[in-house]
């Protein structure tokens, strides 16, 4: 795998600035340097613009959503300067990472107004403003409010649709994160209106010139493959569709923790390892 460039597409989450991260950001960039990234994209979490829609860790540590506004501030201020003083080593995008809880379009379009990123990651985490992909109890509370574990996964990709459509984000980020608790999630790409709506999505995103977030993060948490899964791998492959690897870093232990693992699943899979990396300020809008 010496021939395999060491690229993120999504990553750089820290204990600086973000509540279920840890580590200085400055010491997980060191860390991708030490390891000869090429680029990485570093994409921190939004910040949640409602009180009730504070991700629990967060509101235990008493952030109130000025103070999470602030932090998100210095994120970007941190991001700009350490990108500045290795750029003679590593190419750092600064961006960040979408939520598509209720009232994200006009909260994402501010954050891009606002700071200006490099790129963003488009990514759902909460289907019923519920955040599926902590707790189980949220997830199976989600499913119900759905009306079955199917129609939560048909939701989850309208959902993403939607984010696609408004804002074009990059990279779409962990794209079936909907299977995150369902042991039996090979079982709903057989289901025709949930794979009828994945490859939908997909083929919005061949249409739009995103990249997909190849997610090694799931490795790290037991998972036998990234995301995206294998049936829905198989068919972005088959249609050439844009993907990057991303570690989703959450510290400086998990910067490119699986990362080549995740590769050598998509080269067993036919796929291709000339890396995309995001056009600065693309899609931005």
């Amino acid at each position: 795998m010496a021939d395999i460039k060491l690229v993120s597409v999504h990553g750089g989450h820290s204990g600086s600035f973000c509540g279920h991260a840890v580590d200085a950001l400055e010491n997980i960039v060191e860390r991708y340097v030490d390891l000869g990234f090429e680029w990485v994209c570093l994409t921190e979490h939004m910040p949640a613009e409602i009180a009730r829609l504070i991700a629990p860790q967060e509101a235990a540590q008493g952030l109130d959503v000025a103070a999470l506004q602030e932090r998100f501030d210095q994120y970007f201020a941190e991001a700009r300067r350490l990108k500045t003083l290795h750029q003679d080593k590593i190419d750092i995008l600064v961006g960040f990472e979408t939520d598509a809880y209720t009232g994200y379009e006009d909260a994402v379009a501010g954050l891009i107004s606002r700071h200006q990123p490099e790129m963003i990651v488009g990514s759902v985490h909460h289907v019923h403003d519920l955040l599926f992909d902590d707790k189980l109890e949220d997830y199976k509370r989600a499913a119900q409010l759905s009306g079955s574990i199917e129609a939560l996964y048909c939701d989850y990709f309208d959902k993403q649709l939607e984010l696609i459509e408004r804002f074009e984000p990059a990279v779409v980020g962990h794209f079936d994160l909907i299977r995150i608790h369902d042991p039996d999630y090979m079982q709903r790409w057989e289901v025709a209106e949930v794979r009828d709506r994945a490859l939908r999505n997909l083929s919005r995103i061949k249409e739009l010139g995103l990249i997909l977030d190849l997610n090694v993060r799931a490795l790290s948490k037991g998972a036998i493959e990234p995301y995206i899964s294998a049936p829905l791998m198989e068919y972005a492959i088959a249609e050439g569709i844009l993907m990057s690897p991303g570690d989703d870093s959450h510290g400086v232990e998990s910067v490119a923790a699986n990362l080549i693992k995740g590769v050598e699943i998509l080269k067993a899979r036919g796929g291709k390892t000339d890396w995309s990396k995001p056009t600065i300020g693309r899609h931005l809008h």
